[in-house]
């Protein structure tokens, strides 16, 4: 099936609005907070999982020295905990500490909170379906970005992280 031109601009444009809607709330809702939102972000992906360093930058979309300035603060704060990959001691896996798993758990509720309030004249079912198609959309960008950066147009090698 083949989306009209007209179609996609006027998705484009509202995902513009969505990010710059997202980027004001989420400005006004860190203020006094010690992590903002490129290091939420990071906490996020770590929270996912112990992952190395150089495939969280790629799933960031972010250069490795940047990252490893987001991490050595997030560290810093006793955020994550770095160890030796054992399987390749040049690497590092990357954790949350248990105090980072609390902050996630506080920003996700904040963040959720925030939302909540916002959707007051939403009904479930909206919410429900807004969430399937963010997700579908987030699943097809990202499947073909894959399929860009290795080269192919088959998508079918998605694996949904």
């Amino acid at each position: 099936m083949t989306v009209a031109s007209t179609a996609a601009a006027q998705l484009v444009n509202q995902i513009f609005d969505l990010q710059r809607a997202v980027r004001c709330v989420s400005a006004a809702n860190l203020r006094g907070d010690d992590t903002g939102v490129a290091l939420q972000g990071v906490l996020r992906f770590v929270g996912e999982g112990e992952t190395r360093a150089t495939q969280l930058a790629e799933r960031l979309g972010v250069s490795a020295p940047v990252l490893s300035r987001h991490l050595a603060e997030l560290a810093g704060q006793g955020y994550v905990v770095r160890r030796p990959d054992p399987e390749d001691g040049r690497a590092q896996l990357i954790v949350l500490s248990p105090s980072g798993a609390e902050k996630l758990r506080s920003i996700e509720a904040q963040r959720a909170t925030t939302l909540q309030g916002f959707l007051q004249d939403w009904s479930e079912d909206d919410v429900e379906a807004t969430a399937r198609n963010l997700k579908k959309l987030a699943e097809s960008l990202w499947s073909s970005a894959r399929a860009k950066t290795a080269g192919s147009t088959n998508t079918s090698t998605f694996v949904e992280e």
